[in-house]
C-alpha cells in the first residue's frame, strides 16, 4: 500500500489487518446495533471528549474511551495480535482501533491521567508512529 509505514523489524509479528469496521456514523443506536465496533466507541468518546465540560462529563467521555480500547484490544486479538507488533493506520479497518487507543489517551490526559496518557501515547507509536503523529499531534 502506498504511504504505508514499513516495518522492518525481523523479531516483531507481522503487521496486523483488520477486517473491515462499521461505517455508520458514530451514535448511541449504532453502538447498540454493533457493540463489538471500535470505529464507533471511538467516534463516540471523542465527541464527548471534545464537549466534556463537567466532571461527570469528563468521566462520561472518559468510559467511553475505556469502553472503546477494551472493544479494541479485543478485536486485535480475535484477528492473531499477540499484546504487540505493528497495526498500519494506512489500513483503513484499522483507525477505528487506533482512534480508540488515542481516545483513552486524551480521556486519561483530561482526567489528569499522565501516565496512563503515555502508556496509550507508547502503545500507538508501538502500532504505527504515524498514528500518534496523525492521531495525538
Amino acid at each position: 500500500m502506498a504511504g504505508m509505514t514499513e516495518f522492518n523489524d525481523m523479531l516483531a509479528p507481522p503487521p496486523v489487518y483488520l477486517p473491515e469496521d462499521v461505517t455508520d456514523s458514530p451514535s448511541w443506536s449504532a453502538a447498540l446495533e454493533h457493540p463489538w465496533s471500535p470505529a464507533l466507541w471511538s467516534g463516540l468518546a471523542l465527541e464527548a471528549i471534545e464537549q466534556a465540560q463537567s466532571e461527570q462529563e469528563q468521566i462520561h467521555a472518559y468510559a467511553l474511551a475505556r469502553t472503546g480500547y477494551h472493544r479494541s484490544l479485543d478485536r486485535l486479538r480475535a484477528n492473531g495480535w499477540k499484546g504487540w507488533g505493528p497495526v498500519p493506520y494506512a489500513h483503513e479497518p484499522n483507525r477505528g482501533v487506533l482512534a480508540s487507543i488515542a481516545a483513552l489517551a486524551l480521556a486519561s490526559r483530561m482526567i489528569g491521567d499522565e501516565a496512563e496518557y503515555e502508556r496509550c501515547r507508547q502503545m500507538l507509536s508501538d502500532a504505527d508512529p504515524e498514528a500518534v503523529a496523525t492521531l495525538l499531534g
